[in-house]
């Protein structure tokens, strides 16, 4: 091996024109094999593995030697933490040795990332990368565990097992796709044969619905359909996309008995009464599900209780009109909000599914024009702690799925920058049926950049953003289709894959007002692909297949027509508007073209080849298929079963301990810390607060997303549910919901009475059993009796009616979305302050039938909400089925303060449900301010116990019970233990002065695909009063690319700082972080306008996160200027962890050598946002002593005492000698891991520290 650590085991092919290169990561940084080999013993039960290696496999063509070779060491590779293989890897002996691929048609990031890193290298080559994942696998393997072991590694849904020879070429010959067949005789064929046909084609629609087109093709159009005109009516008329279950009509509603029949009963009477009033004289109108859901929503509004809805017939998610106060000036802007279920694909696919589950979440309020910057995750699985062998057949094993599907969901909403604020898994036995994945989102705009006009005759649409492939063909009927064991082998194209970076442009583009006002309708393509996304912009429309974009050849009108591909819009813009549209798309390197133009009549045609292949009526389409019909059974809850009982508690400190360690209640830590928190430096709340970050929070709180200027304005948004409480009565389980997710926000310091909500409904699969249709209308009924009884309306929501495997029915599950707007000054947090303080109970009034007093909930948390106001209480807790205990544990944990409950206090009681009511925190000199009915129930300790009669338990005893029982499934920590580390503090003799003095300073930001952190970092530097030019860099064509070199050369020639801000540089491919950006800046023209900014004009250089990556990558650190890395050059790699990490970091300032560090006190502690897969600091002793010795490290890892540590709790990636931030050897250019960029009023209010290191105000002052 040489120094690049790469070997040559030529055993090349001399037919193949393909080069095949192995990346594999040296023993030290192997953290993924480290991570399956424990997977093998522990959970596969084998314990005969001795050794685990995996590597990257990429088979490159049409690649010149010249630019391989640049690419081996930069683009497939990284010298300090690879080892390069070309042809072949080193095998040892006794290795099994598999590889596995995507199947053809999923979308891999990692082989088209690569592609865009070689073309930086040369614009014009036309390369060709597939990738593989090669798993050598050493010691004595059965047959059987062999195949246990591949079983663990591929998904059949989305992969295979790939072929270890060398192909000769990796370009596909695509079939021309033959012609779209028509169904001759269809129109008159007999219903026998019919039948047969129906069966034959696997639709989601019912035969009555498939008799319903046959009339309408007999009686309207005299012709036989076209095969792609049925897959669109399946698709348009899917319960995913047309709500047919729940449009169904409901007749013959008989109630069963039993005690709780009269509440259920009366508010069906009370809907029955409402329908009367509201849809006096009509005769089209029916009880259905729906109808149900939008009662309370259609009565409310006519009564006036809902001034702030915004109407539209175009938006996909809940819109409110808001007046906010920016800066002084008071402006309207739409607030969207949406909940997104993604069941069944994550299910079969969890990553893809899940990745996906939030994609479109995201995309409905884009289709809107509001830019989404927060997002809540709730999530339902069975328990995921189980041995393998306990996975049902024909099912993925829970605690994959559970991991995937968090991996998934996590690395869309990471790299497209979006903040999760909230992260939740439920966990019951029967979503073993099918899980639930539910993502809700919140958006905003100012209203004056959100234009709603019609689609006129002439108008052109235009489709943008991503390609159109086979993924998704058949999405939305998949999902509305009936499972069993059978349906995993045929479900593979049904999934699609998400591409966060394109979104991303998506919403960069829509984000810009002169281009969101051009718009004057848009669609998401979510379910149904082009023939539901274009097909519902117009009522006529003729659509031409041959212009959409395609991943690759071979696809068939049909396919084109329905594929789910995802990260692409539909927009309807004005003739005159095309032209400017278009060179708007391309500045944000967006792919667009126009595909279909509005026509006057009223018909869905679609064009291909120059044939049409669908040719419809818009008023068949719109009858959303054959009337559906279906009698009810309200089944009653059992009296005896209720959920509302106190248990006898017979040893507290058992029960205590017990309570904690339930899956319900036990730490979720490791699973939330897989999702961003703080991105866009508006999160108000991180996940977990307190001085040691381990009390969770119960609502996500941001503030609104303002470009420029300053707003106290807050959007909130919490959930309620409880699948135990919804089993047994669906009703109950309803209105506790919305109880739940109201008391949430009064606890945060919300005001109620502005609570708009949305609902998601997740049920059995509905049949002609009339009992299984009870449960869902249950309850809906429980929410309207909410909605009305509050006065506060659902406008909104998500319907998943096939939650069914074989014969096992997932809970009912209807879940509650408050969302509330407020202002940041009225927000608390939930951990406890301060010992000496009340611990006082706010209970809520049952009745007879244990259904809320309404009444008197609205006047407690009326009261709760003015306590709140007068600092009498300064921290709540809404309670749930585990009651008081599980509270006061979780609000002391933050700050590991302890807890006395009064001896005489009934302990049934403390661990008694107790839906919907506090547990507060009062100040001991303001009980008097309270105005309403309270106990107190003990008080606040620091002496680290929770204390009760004579039940004691340590704080840290408590906090190992609960965070002990997902640990295996979500770890927290890789490396056990950590000492702290005796490092010195740097005190500089001089500091670099700058000779080219500026008044005001010019930052150039680079925006590449996956850039994020992009706005932050403006903001950051505008507020510190420099000038800022950022600029996307474009590559979709070599033309492109080379304009973009020239545009990015002439910004840094203009400029005396260069900012290379945080992100997932396309999408942190090919494996390893900020590769595009590197490669990019590699270029001579760009290399040559850096050298000059830092070495003619003074300049300065700072790389935050992927930016650090960026610049430790290209040489700028620690070498002061761009070059090769070296086998020993330091670096930043994959965490110990294996994952992601989000959460706050405390670091030090241990060298002032850097002008960066001028502001901030040399050996002072700052806590800061870190979030990133990818920042572990790793270097040999000559370079780290080097480091030091030079004052080079600036910043280090510290704990909560300023030390600096090698303990994982606060050196959170395992960086050696605790290392976060280094510079060059004269300190101009600085790279750190944690977003000092992510910082203004009200961020992070519930986290204990000085924020701020004043490094954007220094790098301006130095030019000063």
């Amino acid at each position: 091996m040489n120094k690049y650590n790469y070997t040559t085991n030529k055993k090349e092919n001399p037919m193949s024109n393909v080069k095949r290169v192995y990346s594999e990561k040296k023993p030290e940084f192997a953290v993924k094999a480290k991570e399956l080999s424990e997977e093998i013993s522990s959970y596969l039960n084998i314990d005969t593995v001795t050794n685990v290696r995996v590597l990257i496999r990429y088979d490159i063509e049409g690649i010149t030697e010249d630019t391989y070779r640049k690419a081996l060491v930069t683009v497939f590779s990284e010298p300090p933490v690879d080892i390069v293989y070309e042809e072949d890897f080193e095998h040892r002996p006794g290795e099994h040795v598999f590889a596995v691929e995507f199947l053809p048609g999923q979308f891999d990031q990692r082989a088209d990332s690569a592609v865009q890193c070689v073309k930086l290298l040369r614009e014009d080559e036309d390369v060709e990368i597939k990738t593989a994942t090669v798993y050598a696998v050493e010691g004595s393997l059965t047959d059987s565990q062999l195949e246990s072991i591949k079983n663990f590694c591929i998904n059949p849904v989305d992969s295979r097992e790939a072929k270890m020879d060398k192909p000769e070429t990796l370009v596909t010959i695509f079939p021309d796709p033959a012609d779209v067949k028509i169904f001759d005789g269809f129109k008159d064929m007999p219903e026998t044969e019919l039948k047969e046909l129906y069966s034959s084609l696997g639709l989601a629609m019912t035969f009555k619905d498939f008799l319903h087109i046959q009339k309408y093709y007999h009686d309207e159009e005299h012709r036989d359909p076209s095969m792609t005109e049925i897959r669109v009516l399946d698709t348009y008329w899917s319960d995913h996309c047309r709500h047919t279950t729940f449009s169904t009509e409901l007749k013959n509603i008989r109630f069963g008995e039993g005690y709780y029949r009269k509440p259920i009963e009366d508010s069906f009477d009370k809907y029955k009464e409402t329908f009367g009033e509201l849809y006096a004289g009509r005769d089209d109108k029916f009880v259905c599900l729906m109808d149900i859901a939008l009662m309370a929503m259609k009565k409310l509004k006519k009564d006036g209780k809902l001034q702030d809805m915004e109407v539209s017939d175009e938006i996909n998610a809940c819109s409110i009109v808001v007046p906010v106060t920016i800066d002084g000036v008071t402006e309207e802007w739409l607030v969207n909000f949406k909940n997104e279920t993604h069941n069944h694909p994550t299910e079969i696919e969890p990553f893809g599914g899940a990745a996906t589950c939030l994609g479109g979440a995201i995309r409905d309020p884009l289709s809107g024009r509001t830019y989404v910057y927060q997002a809540m995750r709730v999530t339902g699985a069975a328990d995921p702690t189980v041995s393998l062998d306990k996975t049902m057949a024909g099912k993925l094993p829970q605690k994959k799925i559970v991991r995937e599907a968090a991996h998934g969901y996590s690395s869309y909403g990471n790299q497209i920058g979006l903040a999760t604020g909230y992260v939740k898994e439920i966990y019951h036995p029967n979503y073993a049926a099918k899980r639930m994945e539910i993502g809700a989102v919140m958006g905003a705009a100012p209203r004056s950049a959100v234009i709603r006009e019609t689609s006129d005759p002439g108008d052109i649409i235009i489709l943008l953003g991503g390609r159109t492939g086979r993924d998704g063909c058949g999405g939305a009927t998949g999902s509305s289709k009936a499972h069993t064991e059978k349906s995993i082998d045929t479900c593979g194209a049904e999934v699609q894959k998400g591409n966060a970076p394109t979104e991303r442009k998506i919403q960069r583009l829509f984000r810009r007002p002169e281009v969101s006002r051009l718009i004057k309708k848009c669609n998401d393509f979510g379910a149904g692909g082009v023939s539901v996304a274009i097909g519902e912009l117009a009522d006529g429309l003729r659509v031409s297949l041959d212009k959409v974009p395609k991943k690759y050849a071979g696809l068939d009108g049909t396919e084109l027509a329905i594929s789910e591909s995802q990260e692409r819009m539909a927009v309807v813009v004005d003739p005159k508007d095309v032209k400017a549209f278009l060179e708007y798309a391309n500045e944000e390197n967006l792919e667009a073209v126009e595909v279909a133009v509005v026509t006057e009549e009223k018909r869905l045609i679609l064009e291909w080849r120059g044939k049409e292949i669908v040719n419809i009526s818009r008023a068949f389409l719109d009858t959303n298929g054959a009337h559906q019909e279906t009698d009810v059974v309200v089944n009653i809850p059992e009296e005896k079963d209720n959920l509302f009982k106190a248990p006898e508690v017979k040893d507290v400190k058992a029960e205590w301990l017990e309570t904690l360690s339930d899956l319900n209640v036990c730490s979720q830590k490791g699973l939330v810390e897989m999702f961003d928190g703080s991105i866009g430096a508006g999160s108000v709340f991180m996940p977990y607060g307190g001085k040691y970050q381990l009390t969770e929070v119960q609502t996500m709180v941001a503030k609104l997303p303002v470009l420029k200027g300053k707003t106290d304005f807050v959007t909130m948004m919490s959930y309620g549910f409880d699948p135990y409480l919804s089993s047994w009565s669906a009703y109950h389980g309803a209105i506790y919901a919305v109880v739940e997710s109201m008391a949430k926000i009064v606890c945060a310091g919300g005001d109620f009475k502005k609570i708009r909500f949305t609902f998601q409904e997740y049920f059995r699969r509905m049949t002609e059993d009339p009992a299984r249709w009870g449960e869902p209308m249950k309850a809906l009924l429980g929410a309207f009796d909410a909605q009305m009884g509050f006065g506060l309306p659902s406008i909104g929501g998500k319907d998943s009616m096939s939650g069914t495997f074989n014969d096992l029915d997932v809970p009912n599950t209807l879940v509650s979305f408050a969302v509330d707007t407020g202002s940041y000054n009225d927000i608390i947090t939930p951990e406890f302050k301060k010992a000496g303080n009340k611990i006082v109970l706010f209970e809520i009034e049952r009745d007879e039938y244990d259904l809320p007093v309404y009444s008197q909930v609205m006047a407690l948390y009326n009261a709760v909400a003015k306590a709140i106001a007068d600092k009498a209480v300064v921290s709540a807790y809404t309670l749930n089925a585990k009651g008081i205990a599980e509270a006061v544990s979780k609000m002391a944990f933050g700050n590991k303060l302890g807890v006395r409950i009064n001896a005489d206090y009934d302990s049934s009681e403390f661990f008694a449900p107790k839906y919907g009511c506090i547990i507060a925190e009062a100040n001991p000199e303001l009980l008097d301010k309270i105005g309403c009915k309270y106990t107190v129930i003990g008080e606040v300790t620091d002496d680290g116990t929770f204390t009760y009669g004579d039940a004691v338990i340590s704080v840290e005893e408590a906090l190992n019970t609960w965070k002990k029982p997902l640990e295996k499934v979500f770890p927290t920590v890789a490396v056990k233990g950590g000492q702290k580390l005796e490092t010195p503090v740097y005190n500089a003799d001089s500091i670099y002065v700058c000779k080219n003095k500026v008044a005001k300073p010019t930052v150039f930001i680079p925006v590449f695909p996956g850039t994020n952190c992009e706005y932050d970092s403006t903001k950051a530097f505008e507020n510190a009063g420099a000038n800022v030019v950022t600029k996307v860099f474009k590559n979709l064509t070599a033309a492109d690319i080379r304009d973009s070199v020239d545009e990015f050369e002439k910004a840094i020639n203009q400029a005396q700082i260069i900012m290379f801000p945080g992100g997932f540089s396309a999408g942190d491919e090919p494996d390893g972080s900020a590769k595009f950006f590197a490669t990019a800046f590699r270029n001579a023209k760009i290399k040559e306008a850096v050298d000059k900014l830092l070495n003619e004009r003074d300049g300065l250089a700072l790389g935050i996160c992927n930016g650090f990556q960026a610049l430790i990558k290209l040489g700028l650190v620690p070498y002061g200027r761009i070059t090769e890395q070296k086998a020993d050059s330091p670096t930043l790699t994959m965490n110990t962890i294996g994952r992601h990490i989000s959460k706050m970091v405390y670091t030090k300032v241990v060298s002032n050598k850097s002008p960066w560090l001028a502001g901030a006190k040399l050996g002072g502690v700052y806590v800061t946002p870190a979030s990133h897969g990818e920042g572990r600091f790793v270097a040999d002793k000559e370079w780290l002593d080097r480091l030091f010795a030079e004052g080079m490290v600036a910043t280090q890892y510290v704990d909560i005492d300023g030390n600096p540590t090698m303990d994982e709790e606060w050196n959170v990636n395992g960086s050696y000698r605790a290392i976060e931030g280094i510079t060059s050897p004269d300190g101009r250019v600085f790279g750190k891991m944690a977003h000092v960029e992510r910082k203004g009023d009200a961020v992070a209010v519930n986290i204990f520290g000085e924020q701020d290191l004043k490094v954007f105000e220094s790098g301006v002052k130095y030019f000063k």
